[in-house]
């Protein structure tokens, strides 16, 4: 019985260290979210990104117009860089095309948690969020918390102070 025991033990350690471990998908009409994530943060972050892919399988446009979650402040941000400064500024809508995925990714566009205020994201952690499409309507989704570095993500530090209007940062 404790080799059972132990054998299953190890087999749920191997999986947990999988790189299929994180992986995980939410669906609501023709649209897909797959692998919703945060970087863990720094004590002192007072801001967090969430990165996942939207597949838009349906035979319509649509996009994605909001996400809630329990923060004082959540928007869709994409990065621009000017003169070797990239910014990240609010964008009001993300576009879907029909028979397309688009990527919401460190030095892309990204969900952006203000407010954390002493409350970093902490590997495993889960945040519940809802995505607010413009035609499929609203779809519960959870960002796991991973670990930077993690397989399949770039490493892009978003523990820096975000203002309302947009930041800066120097590369």
């Amino acid at each position: 019985m404790k080799t059972h025991i132990l054998a299953a033990a190890g087999a749920v350690a191997l999986f947990a260290l999988s790189p299929m471990a994180g992986a995980h998908e939410f669906t609501q009409g023709g649209i897909t979210v797959d692998h919703p994530m945060a970087f863990e943060t720094a004590p002192s972050a007072r801001a967090g990104g969430g990165f996942m892919t939207i597949a838009n399988d349906g035979d319509e446009d649509d996009r994605l117009i909001a996400v809630r979650a329990e923060f004082p402040k959540v928007e869709i941000h994409t990065t621009l860089e000017e003169n070797g400064v990239s910014k990240m500024v609010h964008v009001a809508a993300i576009d879907l095309p029909a028979g397309e995925t688009v990527a919401l990714e460190p030095g892309g566009y990204h969900v952006m948690f203000m407010g954390l205020d002493g409350d970093p994201f902490e590997v495993g952690e889960e945040i519940e969020a809802t995505l607010v499409f413009e035609k499929a309507g609203e779809l519960d989704i959870t960002f796991n918390v991973e670990a930077r570095g993690a397989v399949g993500h770039s490493d892009h530090d978003h523990d820096h102070d975000h203002g309302h209007d947009g930041h800066e940062m120097n590369h």
